[in-house]
């Protein structure tokens, strides 16, 4: 296994910029080439030396980890183009805040292709590299989805969810309002809008039955 000895991640917005630069680097050359590629060549790619990668990393399995991680929840992380989930807590209306970003989260699903390319080449490389699939199960849910996990971490802190198992929250979120779309667009099954729209809302209502303290199920719609 091709790594370096642990230590804490560089920090700053110039540390921030270089990992930025790793991690586009490295997504475009494992699209590319496959978890085969050399790590010097990563380094070239992003303009940093190699030694830049493994102290942000530590190892190329980290690396496609948080490239794959990354491709995940990126519709939820910058807000430019739809909710940001960091100010989940401080919405008015939690459940028209989570609707919106599930819309959000399921349309850039069903639409990206790259991050289909991603997730079909981690199923590929796992046969062919063990090391790969052992670090991405040491990873974890909440490690594999971190701005799910911190929006909902927050919001159990601030008493608008209960969550006793953070790891299973995470996973029952995903698989109400992201793994339908992921599982029909990755298998050229055609989901429409309408029923993309329908798994969002039902889901929503679903989750927050379980997770919102006192909620009571909603009737159906047109009652």
């Amino acid at each position: 296994m091709d790594d370096q000895p642990s230590k804490p991640a560089p920090t700053g917005a110039r540390a921030a910029r270089k990992r930025q630069a790793v991690v586009r680097a490295a997504r475009d050359l494992f699209l590319r080439e496959g978890f085969g590629v050399g790590m010097d060549a990563i380094a070239a790619e992003a303009g940093v030396s190699k030694v830049t990668v493994y102290n942000h990393f530590g190892s190329k399995e980290a690396l496609f980890t948080a490239v794959v991680a990354g491709a995940l929840d990126e519709p939820l992380q910058t807000g430019a183009d739809g909710p940001d989930l960091t100010r989940l807590a401080d919405a008015e209306d939690l459940r028209a805040a989570l609707v919106e970003a599930g819309r959000t989260w399921a349309l850039a699903v069903r639409t990206d292709d790259e991050g289909r390319a991603l997730r079909t080449l981690l199923a590929t490389e796992l046969h062919r590299f063990p090391e790969l699939g052992r670090a991405w199960r040491a990873h974890g849910p909440a490690g594999h989805h971190p701005a799910v996990a911190d929006a909902l971490r927050t919001l159990a802190d601030r008493g608008r969810l209960d969550v006793p198992d953070l790891e299973v929250a995470v996973l029952q979120l995903y698989a109400l309002l992201v793994f339908p779309q992921m599982v029909f667009e990755q298998y050229g099954a055609e989901l429409t809008e309408e029923l993309s729209e329908r798994l969002v809302v039902d889901g929503v209502e679903m989750f927050l039955l379980r997770y919102a303290p006192g909620e009571t199920p909603r009737p159906p719609a047109g009652q």
